[in-house]
Order: C-alpha cells, then sequence, then structure tokens
C-alpha cells in the first residue's frame, strides 16, 4: 500500500513543538499535509488521536492515524471531546513516521466547514503572586529554546553520552513495547520539570510531617521529599521515582534524588538510567513571588558522559486546574508497530 497521498507536502523545516511522548520514530523536521474524513476521535491520555479517512487520486483510501498530547494540554486550549465527530472533514498538517506508514503526530488540525478549533493556550495571570513555593506552576514555552521533537529533541541536544549510552540509543526501538511507556510507565525525574510547559507541577509543603510532595499531571507522578535530615537508603532500595531528600539553603530548597530503578528510556530517546542516576534541583522564588527559579543537574556516568545543567522559571498559576492524567492502556499502546 502507499501511504502518500498526492495532495501531502513534505517539507523539510525544523519547527517547535509542545513536549509530548512517543516524539521517537516520527520525522518531527518534516510536515505532510492532507484533507480526510474523521473516522475516529479518541480522547484519552497519554494521547489524543483522531483517525483520518482520506483518499487518493486512483481511488485508493489511506487511512491515517494521527496523534497529539493528552488531553491536558488540549484542554487549556479549548478542546473537549466534542471537538471533532465521526464524519467531520479535516485539514491535518502533521510529523509522519519515519517507517512510512500512516502514522503522524498533528501539528494543527482545521475543519474544512470553517468552525475553528482553538490552538491557543489560556492567557497566564502573572500577576498572582505568593510568599512560599506552595501551589501549582507552570512554565511558558514561549520563554524556553524550542526542539525538533520537544521533549525527545531536548535530551538529543542536552545530553552528551558515554560508549554505553550510545550503544544503547542505537539499539532502541521507539515503536515496540521496549518503550515503557507503551504500559502506561512514566519517565521519572527531570520529566516533569522539563514538560512544565505542558503539565502542570503542583508543590505541597507538610511541615508536620517534614516533607514536600512535587506532582506533576505527567502520568500523575507524585514524589515525597524528606525534609527531616534522613539519608538515602543504604540498602540498595530502589524507587521508580527515586528517593528525595530535601534541605533549605537560605530561601533556596535543594532537593537530592537517587535510588532510582532501572527505566530503558527515561528521556524518551532509548538512553536507560539505573543505579547511578543522581538529580539535584535548585527552587528560589523570585520576581516578587510569582516565579520560581527552577535548576536541576542531572547526572548517570554510566549512560551520561557530563552532567547536564537546565535552567527555567515557573510560573505561579494558582488559577490553573490540576488535571489527573489517568493513561489508558489501550491509547499508550496505539502507537506501538505491529
Amino acid at each position: 500500500m502507499r501511504y502518500a497521498t498526492t495532495f501531502a507536502v513534505a517539507l523539510v523545516i525544523a519547527l517547535p513543538v509542545a513536549a509530548h511522548h512517543s516524539d521517537a520514530g516520527l520525522d518531527m523536521e518534516s510536515v505532510i499535509a492532507f484533507e480526510g474524513t474523521v473516522a475516529e476521535f479518541i480522547w484519552r491520555n497519554p494521547h489524543v488521536y483522531v483517525t483520518v479517512e482520506t483518499t487518493d487520486e486512483p481511488g485508493e483510501s489511506i487511512e491515517w492515524t494521527v496523534q497529539r498530547s493528552g488531553l491536558n494540554g488540549l484542554s487549556r486550549r479549548g478542546w473537549t471531546r466534542e471537538s471533532l465527530a465521526t464524519g467531520d472533514r479535516i485539514r491535518v498538517r502533521a510529523h509522519p513516521a519515519q517507517d512510512g506508514r500512516p502514522y503522524a503526530v498533528w501539528q494543527t488540525i482545521e475543519r474544512v466547514d470553517g468552525v475553528a478549533l482553538d490552538t491557543a493556550a489560556a492567557a497566564q495571570d502573572v500577576t498572582a503572586s505568593t510568599s512560599t513555593l506552595a501551589g501549582r506552576w507552570t512554565a511558558n514555552a514561549s520563554e524556553l529554546a524550542s526542539y525538533p521533537g520537544g521533549f525527545d529533541g531536548f535530551f538529543r541536544a542536552q545530553l552528551v553520552l558515554t560508549d554505553k549510552g550510545k550503544a544503547a540509543e542505537a539499539e532502541y526501538e521507539p515503536l515496540s513495547d521496549e518503550n515503557p511507556e507503551s504500559t502506561c510507565i512514566g519517565r521519572p525525574t527531570p520529566a516533569a520539570l522539563v514538560s512544565s510547559s505542558l503539565y502542570l507541577l503542583e508543590i505541597q509543603i507538610d511541615d508536620d510531617d517534614e516533607t514536600i510532595t512535587i506532582r506533576s499531571e505527567n502520568f500523575d507522578e507524585e514524589r515525597t521529599i524528606y525534609m527531616d535530615g534522613r539519608g538515602h537508603p543504604e540498602n540498595g532500595e530502589r524507587f521508580t521515582t527515586g528517593h528525595s531528600t530535601g534541605r533549605w539553603v537560605g530561601d533556596v530548597l535543594v532537593v537530592d534524588t537517587t535510588n532510582f530503578a532501572d527505566h530503558r528510556s527515561p528521556y524518551q530517546i532509548g538512553v536507560p538510567s539505573g543505579a547511578q542516576k543522581h538529580v539535584v534541583e535548585r527552587y528560589r522564588l523570585v520576581k516578587n513571588g510569582t516565579r520560581i527559579a527552577l535548576e536541576f543537574v542531572l547526572e548517570d556516568p554510566e549512560y551520561i558522559a557530563e552532567p547536564l545543567t537546565h535552567r527555567r522559571e515557573l510560573i505561579y498559576s494558582p488559577h490553573m486546574t490540576m488535571f489527573r492524567f489517568n493513561c489508558d492502556p489501550e491509547a499508550a499502546s496505539r502507537f506501538v508497530r505491529e
């Protein structure tokens, strides 16, 4: 079967995109365009999917599966489960799969009947301020460097790999069940921080229990930071999100996380992490309590040859709703190549 339609145009350009999973296996530097009829609209996490039926000039019907990031980010852009319906005619611009099959991640979707589909994020209230790190926070994507592929592109550009890391990346098959997210296994720290322009972060401070909890909408990640002076487990016990301890250095919260469980692709590019992974985060209120200055340093000498340091600002966003991710196994595995 031929997978390209006669009206699809490939444009070899680099475009900024929002961070979402399964960019691996997709050509995020090319764009195709086509028009077709909606056969199915699936409103679930970790992907929202649209199945689009197109017809080539000789009359051959082609069924495209196009994905987008989860419903959290789309909801903030005005989308709902009623935004598309079976039978709607739409125009699609999308990044195609590298293997040529009719699978893509959409850049834009327009209704042919002229009904607009909102794509702009809700305005951020930059006037809200606080005197504590507690609350809901998000990054402004327009303030950050953009990379083809979003989340994937960030780590491809930033990570300096060891030979073992390079070999693991080369051997990785992202369109198979080797990809942890095909079974709703999320990415541990610092993934939630890198994804903070799309998924909200929430910080909860419990002085009585001497803990701080950091939650992310992305795969409903929740980390407990122990502030009582304890060290990391010495018995080798390891955890999916690692083991986090924290301390205050003046007005800066310093979080130290180790004891990560093995993960095949925490950066979504096939570079694993394991027992030597170590992340240090620093949080400090700035700009009269309207923002957090965030910095993290990622080390994993088994796979990463040099530490990765990243800085960004998070905007205090108490008006924004914290959505549950509720990963759906069927939607999570749909990108797997049979």
